[in-house]
């Protein structure tokens, strides 16, 4: 429920928490008891994110029922990949205990 601000005649400013089908209707003073009109006293307050925490709450909602994976996205290897399916290609060499090395290709990046 929001909060409105609220200006008694006798007693001054207060504030009560008041269902939004109410806003326009005068409120009880808590201490004199008389019908106290609404009043804008503060600026309405509203929260905003920055574009990064917006960004991170877009991605966890989607992931959060849909989770992408590799082949639902279209970049999965295909059949005829050498890196993975055991065949010999120049960009890849098999040791003798089954690792894969890339001699062409850039030495620090690691193999999938």
């Amino acid at each position: 429920m929001p909060v409105y601000d609220y200006l008694c005649g006798d007693c001054g400013p207060f504030t009560e928490m008041r269902p939004m089908a109410e806003c326009e209707r005068s409120f009880e003073c808590p201490s004199c008891g008389h019908a106290a009109p609404r009043a804008y006293l503060t600026a309405p307050r509203l929260s905003g994110m920055s574009a990064e925490r917006r960004l991170a709450y877009a991605t966890n909602e989607r992931s959060a029922h849909a989770p992408s994976t590799l082949s639902g996205m279209g970049k999965s290897h295909g059949s005829g990949c050498a890196c993975c399916s055991g065949k010999s290609s120049r960009m890849t060499r098999r040791g003798k205990n089954g690792s894969k090395s890339f001699p062409t290709s850039r030495p620090w990046m690691i193999s999938h």
